[in-house]
C-alpha cells in the first residue's frame, strides 16, 4: 500500500527534523527562562538563540521579536486601538483590512466591529489600491491614527500583495501597516529593513516548526501595542507568561533551517507549473484562481474544476490517500464555500481545491495527485459527485 501523499503545507508544514531534534533537547532543560540560576540561564540561552534565528530570517533586530503562542495571538496583540509611543498613549481609531484576509485578522482583534473597515480586492485577489488610497484620504486624523492590516500572501490563492505600494500609501497618510507574513515567512526572501510595513506576524508550524509558537516582529520598538496578556513581564512586558521553551526552540531551529531552504524557490515554481499543467490537461476549462495576479507563492495552486464539488472531492482525495484542502484550515475544521473566492467575485457553487506543496514534495507525489484527480473528475457527472 502506497504511503499517503501530503499536499496541505499551507495549513501546516510537516515538522522538520532539525526542529524535532532541538525540541527534544529543550525538554531536558529544567530551568525557568526567567530564573537567574545556571539552569534558568541555560533555558534563556535557548530562547535568545531562537529569537536570533527568527529575526535573521526576516532581517529584523532580535530584540524586536515578541514570541507568542501562534499567529492568532500575535494578531490579537497588534490589532488594538490602544498603543504606546514611548510613555505617551497613542490611539488607532480605525482598522482597515482586506476582504480576503485570514479570519485571525478579518475579525479585527480588539477593535470594535464598527471601527473595522473592509477593503475590497480585485478579481486577481490583489488589494484595490485606489480604494485604500481613498479611504485613508478620508480618514479622520483628529481622533486617531489609521491601522492597516494586510496579508503578504493569501493562504488559499497564494496571491502576493504589492506590499511596497501598500506601505507607501499607508505611510503617506500617517498610518501604521501590519503585515500578516505567515505564508511568506521562510518561503520567499523577506527583508523588513526596507519600507514594507511596521509590524509582521509569523508562525512556527507554517515553516516546519512545532504548533503552538509564533511571533510579532516590529521594525521598531518605539511604538508598541498594549499587551494582550499582562503579568510577570516576560517578552519585555509585551507578552506575559512563562515561555514555551521546547516550542520556541523548535521554532528557532526551523527558522535557521529555512534560511537555506528559502533559496530553493525556483524549484518550487517548477513544481507549481507541473501541477497546473497536469490539472489543465485533465480539464482545460479549470479556473486557477489568482493566476492573473502580479505574484503568487511558488507552492500554491487553488483551482475550480467545472462540475467538481470541492467538498465531495476533498473527501474523495482523502480516501484516495491524498491530503489537500478546500480552503483555509483555520475555520474549526469546516469545509464550505471560500470567503476568499467570494471576496474576489467568484461565486462558483462547486467551490475550489487547494494544493500546497513543500520542498519535500516529489514528482511521485504530484503524479499520485494527478491519478486521483483523473478518477475523481471522471466520476463528477455521476450521482455520487453531483452538486
Amino acid at each position: 500500500m502506497r504511503a499517503r501523499t501530503y499536499l496541505d503545507c499551507n495549513a501546516t508544514h510537516p515538522l522538520l527534523p532539525e526542529a524535532k531534534e532541538v525540541m527534544c533537547q529543550a525538554m531536558e532543560y529544567a530551568g525557568n527562562p526567567s530564573s537567574v540560576h545556571t539552569e534558568g540561564r541555560a533555558a534563556r540561552g535557548l530562547i535568545d538563540q531562537a529569537r536570533t534565528h527568527v529575526a535573521n530570517l526576516i532581517q529584523a533586530k532580535s530584540d524586536h521579536v515578541v514570541f507568542t503562542s501562534g499567529a492568532t495571538e500575535a494578531a490579537n496583540i497588534v490589532l488594538t486601538p490602544n498603543w504606546q509611543m514611548g510613555r505617551a498613549k497613542l490611539t488607532m481609531n480605525r482598522l482597515y483590512v482586506s476582504a480576503a484576509e485570514h479570519p485571525a485578522v478579518l475579525t479585527g482583534g480588539r477593535f470594535a466591529r464598527d471601527d473595522i473597515v473592509i477593503l475590497p480586492v480585485l478579481n486577481s485577489g490583489e488589494l484595490a489600491l485606489n480604494v485604500l488610497q481613498q479611504m485613508l484620504s478620508n480618514h479622520d486624523q483628529s481622533s486617531g491614527v489609521p491601522l492597516v492590516a494586510v496579508q503578504h500572501a493569501n493562504n488559499e490563492t497564494g496571491v502576493i500583495q504589492p506590499i511596497a505600494q501598500i506601505a507607501a500609501i499607508v505611510k503617506a497618510h500617517g498610518g501604521v501597516l501590519v503585515v500578516d507574513a505567515v505564508q511568506t515567512f521562510g518561503r520567499i526572501p523577506l527583508d523588513i529593513s526596507h519600507d514594507c510595513g511596521d509590524f509582521f506576524i509569523v508562525s512556527s508550524h507554517k515553516i516546519g516548526g512545532p504548533k503552538g509558537a509564533g511571533a510579532l516582529i516590529g521594525v521598531t520598538d518605539l511604538m508598541m501595542p498594549k499587551p494582550l496578556l499582562s503579568g510577570g513581564g516576560q517578552e519585555r512586558g509585551y507578552r506575559a507568561g512563562t515561555e514555551a521553551l521546547p516550542a520556541i526552540a523548535g521554532f528557532g531551529a526551523a527558522a535557521h533551517a529555512c534560511a537555506e531552504r528559502v533559496m530553493h524557490a525556483a524549484s518550487m515554481f517548477t513544481k507549481q507549473r507541473q501541477l497546473e499543467k497536469l490539472i489543465l490537461t485533465i480539464d482545460p476549462n479549470t479556473i486557477i484562481h489568482g493566476i492573473s495576479a502580479g505574484e503568487r507563492l511558488p507552492n500554491t495552486v487553488f483551482f475550480s474544476m467545472p462540475g467538481l464539488k470541492s467538498e465531495t472531492a476533498h473527501i474523495a482525495f482523502d480516501l484516495a490517500g491524498i491530503a489537500l484542502s478546500s480552503g483555509s484550515a483555520c475555520s474549526s475544521g469546516k469545509v464550505g464555500p471560500s470567503a476568499v473566492l467570494k471576496a474576489m467575485g467568484f461565486h462558483e457553487a462547486e467551490g475550489a481545491l487547494r494544493v500546497s506543496i513543500c520542498l519535500e514534495t516529489t514528482n511521485a507525489d504530484i503524479a499520485a495527485f494527478g491519478e486521483a484527480l483523473k478518477m475523481i473528475a471522471a466520476r463528477r457527472s455521476t450521482t455520487r459527485f453531483a452538486a
